[in-house]
């Protein structure tokens, strides 16, 4: 199903295992974790609802700082053992938010992003993908965990597209508010 636009209110951003472990594998990780961060800054500074998940945080730790001191605000936080993110506790927080479309960023693309993607999907979201906010250890992972989401109905965006799709209009309040995010970007 397409989505026509992004609609900030019915909006979430979830997540994805940016943990201390796993990013430094990661193809790009230092570009990955600024565009993460900035689209978390965004979400904070939009009011959007941020949801966060870790894979297995015994072994692979926590999530990263700066990302991490950004999630203060985030509605849930949990563990997971599967690669779907979509466990029954960020499900029952989606549901219990009233979120329709769910926003997805972090690692690994062609594993975590993707399952994620699928069961959002499948269980009814509205769902996009921040391409410039994921990545995998390699990058032909990556091209082709987003060709297989693309193929499915996940539809792709940037930081900076979804960012100005929720806001809609340059000088509200809105947009002053996610302006040093973009010039940033």
């Amino acid at each position: 199903m397409p989505i026509s636009r992004m609609i900030l209110k019915r909006s979430a951003v979830l997540v994805l295992d940016m943990q201390e472990k796993l990013l430094p594998q990661i193809h790009e990780k230092d570009r990955l974790i600024e565009q993460v961060g900035r689209m978390v800054d965004g979400a904070n500074a939009l009011d959007v609802a941020l949801l966060v998940t870790e894979q297995y945080r015994k072994g692979l730790g926590e999530t990263v700082e700066p990302i991490k001191s950004k999630l203060a605000a985030a509605k849930c936080n949990h563990e997971k053992m599967l690669f779907s993110a979509l466990i029954p506790e960020v499900l029952a927080k989606l549901r219990e938010l009233e979120v329709t479309q769910v926003v997805v960023c972090g690692i690994e693309t062609h594993i975590c992003v993707l399952q994620t993607c699928m069961d959002l999907i499948e269980k009814g979201f509205e769902t996009a993908v921040v391409v410039d906010a994921v990545s995998s250890r390699r990058p032909l992972d990556k091209e082709v965990g987003l060709m297989r989401m693309q193929q499915i109905g996940i539809v792709p965006v940037t930081v900076e597209s979804i960012l100005l799709e929720w806001v809609k209009e340059a000088g509200t309040a809105s947009f002053k508010s996610i302006l040093p995010v973009i010039k940033g970007l």
